[in-house]
């Protein structure tokens, strides 16, 4: 990538790899979630939200192969918006072991449903900022906000599945308004 490439142009490229597939994915294995709620023991469900959570890029990624898109594929490496989004996402990996840490110390398996939520919302905000797209940041702050108050006052059999669905319209809100390809709005 070229030094004198302006920021206009880079936001471009980072978007020209951008697609729906992800919110799509992330909508898909949260539902997964939720329905494996209601009929799942705690424990098994918290299970599937740590190991599950490491599913959405593959899915989406598929997703968009199914769409003959593979936009995500063609994402620029070197593009410094980029790497910044992939380095942005590594905090999501860095805190994993506070959430297990939490739901072992506090006996409570919706701590990994709502760690996941929020945690997995946090790479919206580097997204946001390598798209300039605001969305990135109202997905994550509500996402948080919701989830912390569905793991609140959610009954708790329906804990989890109050989380779960507040993330499914979170992506939801987020697929409608993000910008994609070269379009600004």
């Amino acid at each position: 990538m070229s030094d004198e490439m302006s920021l206009k142009a880079l936001r471009e490229d980072f978007l020209a790899g951008s697609t729906t597939s992800m919110p799509i994915a992330g909508t898909i294995y949260w539902a997964i979630v939720a329905v494996a709620s209601l009929v799942w023991h705690p424990e098994n469900v918290a299970l599937l939200v740590l190991i599950g959570s490491g599913m959405i890029l593959p899915a989406g990624l598929l997703i968009d192969k199914l769409r003959g898109q593979n936009k995500m594929q063609r994402a620029n490496n070197a593009n410094p918006l980029t790497m910044m989004f992939l380095k942005g996402t590594s905090v999501v990996v860095l805190l994993w072991p506070l959430v297990i840490i939490a739901w072992k110390v506090a006996a409570d398996p919706n701590l990994v449903v709502l760690g996941g939520a929020v945690l997995m919302g946090l790479v919206w905000i580097p997204y946001g900022s390598a798209a300039d797209d605001p969305v990135g940041l109202q997905h994550a702050i509500g996402r948080a906000v919701a989830s912390y108050a569905a793991y609140l006052f959610a009954p708790t059999q329906y804990t989890a599945t109050a989380i779960s669905c507040v993330v499914i319209l979170a992506y939801a809100f987020t697929a409608v308004r993000m910008k994609r390809g070269t379009t600004t709005a």
